[in-house]
Formats: C-alpha cells, structure tokens, sequence
C-alpha cells in the first residue's frame, strides 16, 4: 500500500522535516509505503511524481501554512477531509 503527502511548516524549517520523518516511519511500521514531499524553507523537496500519486490510495497534508501544487492530487482521498479540493 502507498500513501504520498506534504508536510509544511510557517517556518519551513524543523516541523516540516520531523513530520516528514515521523509518517514515514509510522508507514514502516504498518508494512506501507510512505512518500512525503516537503515544502519547507529551502522550498518544494523530494518533489511527489504523478505516477506515486496515482498508485497512492491516499494523501496526508501536515500543513499550517497554504501548500503549493494540490491540484496534482485532485479526487485522491484524504484524512482531514475525505478528499482533497485544490483551491
């Protein structure tokens, strides 16, 4: 199973990247794939590829701040709420 998100921050710098690091070890240790991309300080990092957006059965957005791109995740299910509606 594959789950793709983005974490980000209003400082982009430690919360994004321990978020980041905590879904993926969560995603280990349910035998899932996580994929997270970052939209921190230092800008859009480990960019999502359509294709794992695609094949992921769902997205998390760990965000405070607005995040660039949703659009590519259009129709894809979502924890907060039920799917994910670019603006």
């Amino acid at each position: 199973m594959k789950v793709v998100g983005i974490t980000s921050c209003p400082s982009g710098v430690a919360h994004t990247y321990m978020a980041a690091e905590a879904l993926k070890l969560s995603g280990e240790k349910l035998g899932m794939e996580v994929l997270i991309e970052t939209q921190g300080g230092a800008g859009v990092e480990n960019q999502l590829k359509q294709k794992d957006i695609d094949e992921a059965v769902c997205v998390v957005l760990v965000n405070d701040v607005a995040l660039e791109g949703l659009d590519r995740f259009k129709g894809k299910k979502s924890p907060e709420n039920g799917r994910v509606r670019p603006d």
